[in-house]
């Protein structure tokens, strides 16, 4: 059984924010990151957050595809951050170490101030 996951896309001027809901788990996360990488489309000086105020679990896999996409953005002069974790899942991303690599800040608000909006 596939475990419930709801992905809300928006943009803010130039900006694509990604807001989870629930839990990414094996059951849907390799579906639900094709489809985020679809929505991006070309990462060409793309703007991302991941705003994760609403996200319950993840697993390793995840974190996998969340450092991948933050990797072909870079590569791509665009810029990610993560904002509004939840403090578990801000121990989670600590503990593996991606909170040193990925910007991660306390709200959405942050990030899009240093994104420059």
């Amino acid at each position: 059984m596939k475990t419930f996951i709801d992905i809300k896309k928006r943009e803010e001027k130039s900006v694509i924010i990604f807001e989870f809901n629930w839990e990414l788990d094996e059951t849907n996360t390799d579906e639900t990151f094709s489809s985020i990488y679809e929505e991006l489309g070309d990462l060409k000086e793309k703007k991302v957050i991941f705003n994760l105020k609403e996200l319950k679990y993840l697993n390793s896999k995840s974190i996998g595809y969340i450092a991948d996409i933050y990797s072909n953005i870079e590569e791509n002069e665009g810029e990610m951050y993560i904002s509004n974790c939840t403090d578990w899942v801000k121990d989670v991303l600590e503990l593996v170490g991606i909170t040193t690599i990925i910007p991660t800040l306390d709200t959405e608000t942050e990030a899009l101030k240093a994104l420059g909006v």
